[in-house]
């Protein structure tokens, strides 16, 4: 069986590169012949045929989140891995809450989602203050497009809630509940083929996130079932494949959905617990390629 791992070509931070040679030494020992390609790579020999390139493999590995790409690739009939549709539904954090909030068994943070801003004039939207009436302080305003905890911020009164958004500017971006029982801490469950085969506890006692690029903590953690089933429905319902799941304690510890990675880092996960996410992602693939011959 062979595969392409398709990477973003500026993904050059020491992060990343350990996720990728993870993936390629897992493929060695699975005996997959994964060849990894850089999407400009890949874009310049679409152009080179018009897009209409034939994909010399049985499947491909998006880590990446350049969805018209993934979508590319689809139309050229290859199997995807998560497909462009989840990965685009994950990356947009509004699009995230929208989907997931259609559905009744699963808890979100009441969330207000910014309207369109084609250019800046300094001023911000007028329903702010109607907004931060009904969330209160403190409340979290996020970039709708962002990874490791960064671009999210916590607002402690009106005033700072307008110097974010002023500083955001024309980026799409949320206000959102603060869920202050789970302030500095949540878990990691990292999903693949509908089950939960990691997962792990994050803290910290200085900052109200609890990732660890800002300086979090881990330790190995046993989730209840009512948070394995929120994690395993939100992948259900967008649709990925595989994903890390970021969950928040509410009252009486009853899981809220924060975010849903379509490509999560699991080399922390990987230190924290021992479980090989690449290895298990990849026989995934083979079982589903497999299936579908």
């Amino acid at each position: 069986m062979n595969g392409w791992l398709v990477v973003n070509e500026f993904a050059v931070w020491s992060k990343f590169q350990d996720l990728f040679r993870m993936f390629m030494e897992s493929a060695e020992r699975l005996g997959i012949g994964l060849i990894k390609k850089s999407g400009a790579e890949i874009w310049f020999e679409l152009g080179r045929n018009s897009y209409k390139s034939h994909i010399d493999a049985d499947f491909v590995l998006f880590w990446d989140k350049d969805v018209k790409l993934a979508h590319v690739l689809e139309t050229l009939g290859v199997p995807v891995f998560n497909s462009s549709s989840s990965i685009a539904l994950c990356d947009d954090k509004s699009l995230t809450h929208l989907e997931l909030s259609r559905h009744d068994d699963l808890r979100l943070p009441r969330t207000f989602i910014s309207p369109k801003k084609n250019f800046s004039d300094g001023e911000t939207d007028p329903e702010i203050m109607n907004i931060a009436e009904e969330l209160g302080f403190p409340c979290i305003i996020k970039e709708c497009f962002g990874s490791f905890g960064y671009n999210v911020f916590l607002a402690k009164d009106t005033s700072e809630l307008v110097d974010i958004i002023r500083d955001i500017d024309v980026r799409p971006y949320l206000i959102q509940e603060f869920i202050s029982s789970s302030t500095g801490r949540d878990i990691r469950l990292q999903v693949v083929g509908g089950r939960v085969i990691a997962s792990m506890y994050r803290y910290n006692d200085t900052d109200f996130r609890a990732n660890l690029t800002n300086g979090g903590s881990m330790k190995k953690y046993i989730p209840t079932k009512a948070q394995e089933y929120a994690a395993i429905m939100a992948c259900r319902y967008l649709g990925v494949d595989f994903a890390g799941v970021d969950i928040l304690f509410g009252e009486n510890d009853d899981p809220v959905i924060c975010e849903v990675n379509s490509n999560a880092h699991f080399k922390n996960l990987f230190d924290c617990t021992g479980v090989n996410t690449a290895d298990v992602i990849l026989e995934y693939i083979m079982d589903r390629i497999s299936i579908t011959g």
